[in-house]
């Protein structure tokens, strides 16, 4: 696995988050739609959506989702939340670490 420098983070209130980063913390919005803001942070790209807030979610690169996610769970991990036309599968490793699956590109 690889990770991108993507970072998501679900939040009740998009719009005062919005604000927040790119006001007060003064990062570059790169992405803007009504359910999802970006920001280009540096080391890393933030995305900010609305959502249930299941803290920060990295995003890790597979070669075959489905296999990942299937040995992943063997494993220990629990699915949070799949989507496939997202596309999404948010896994949470036994220490409390969110990710994203997503296809090498």
């Amino acid at each position: 696995m690889k990770s991108t420098r993507d970072v998501i983070l679900q939040v009740a209130d998009l719009d005062a988050a919005a604000v927040f980063y790119e006001r007060v913390l003064g990062l570059e919005v790169t992405t803007k739609s009504p359910t999802l803001v970006g920001f280009e942070a540096g080391a890393f790209q933030l995305f900010i959506e609305k959502g249930p807030r299941p803290g920060p979610v990295f995003e890790l690169l597979v070669d075959d989702v489905q296999a990942a996610k299937k040995e992943l769970l063997a494993k220990g991990c629990r699915l949070v939340e799949e989507n496939p036309s997202v596309p999404r599968c948010y896994l949470s490793d036994p220490f409390g670490l969110t990710f994203n699956l997503a296809p090498r590109r």
